[in-house]
């Protein structure tokens, strides 16, 4: 069999999705971007059920409440991977099997938006499920082991993130809390609130977004009267913050407004100009001992 070359146009012209994640502090408005998006072509996978921010939302949701649920749903939504075993959650027996319990996939086709809420949640659903597991016990003395929980977690959450980041032609939106902690050294760091390190460690590197919806202070010079706090979505790695954040797009700026629909109708817009887009910042210059003199 001939290699399969996928040439520019071929590619270029392949419908594609932006997969995001958005952080923030419990209470800053996440599950309210939803009011952003348009309802029609949207789904709601409302795993908080909190939903009273959005009541009055119109569009169509779903509640899983199991971590099997949301295998399945993923499954459902983003289609089988043919690489997997007929036992493996995300393979082709698996997917005949869903399709035989949910009905029709293509009943599904309108959304084109997944808006899943929150992956902290999902987090918790996954390592109930995973202290249930063979892999939590161990082998010698039968008594549980939460080393073997953990690992079998981040395997899960990192296999249905990466099947639901092959759901091509779909945008998918993660929502997830962000705690601030001090480290070793006392220094203000952010860390997502997943259980286990390695689903917030891989995570940005699965998704092409990672997006903090933060309060932004702006700074006041002397004199000058304070300026009221505003909320907004920090887009850039290299931020006066240390926001996690990440644009795999090249298309935002620092700061965006709370707006999701608008957000990504710029990330599919037209790209930077590549000189732009490659125009790095020079490193400040360094002090030499020629450029010094002693007192």
């Amino acid at each position: 069999m001939a290699l399969r070359i996928i040439t520019a146009d071929e590619r270029l012209a392949e419908p594609r999705g932006v997969k995001a994640v958005i952080f923030g502090k419990s209470g800053i408005g996440k599950t309210s971007l939803l009011w952003s998006l348009p309802e029609d072509s949207t789904l709601f996978v409302d795993l908080e059920a909190g939903d009273l921010a959005v009541q009055g939302w119109p569009g169509a949701s779903v509640r899983p409440r199991t971590w099997e649920e949301c295998r399945d749903l993923a499954l459902f939504l983003a289609g089988p991977n043919p690489a997997l075993r007929d036992e493996q959650p995300y393979s082709t027996a698996q997917h005949a099997r869903v399709v035989q319990a949910y009905g029709d996939p293509s009943s599904m086709a309108r959304f084109r938006t997944l808006f899943i809420d929150s992956i902290t949640v999902a987090g918790r659903l996954c390592f109930q499920w995973c202290r249930g597991q063979p892999e939590a016990f161990s082998e010698r003395t039968g008594k549980p082991d939460i080393r073997g929980a953990y690992g079998l977690h981040g395997r899960e959450m990192l296999g249905w993130l990466t099947h639901l980041q092959h759901a091509r032609g779909r945008d998918v939106i993660f929502v997830g809390i962000l705690d601030e902690r001090l480290d070793d050294f006392n220094r203000k760091v952010f860390v997502p609130q997943i259980d286990g390190s390695k689903t917030g460690l891989e995570l940005p590197g699965i998704v092409d977004q990672v997006i903090t919806m933060a309060e932004i202070r702006p700074e006041v010079a002397a004199g000058q009267e304070a300026t009221p706090p505003y909320r907004a979505l920090v887009c850039q790695t290299i931020n006066p913050w240390g926001f996690p954040a990440k644009d795999r797009s090249g298309r935002l700026d620092l700061v965006e407004p709370p707006h999701l629909g608008r957000l990504f109708e710029k990330i599919a817009g037209p790209a930077r100009p590549l000189a732009e887009r490659l125009a790095l910042p020079a490193p400040p210059a360094l002090a030499t001992p020629s450029d010094t003199t002693d007192a």
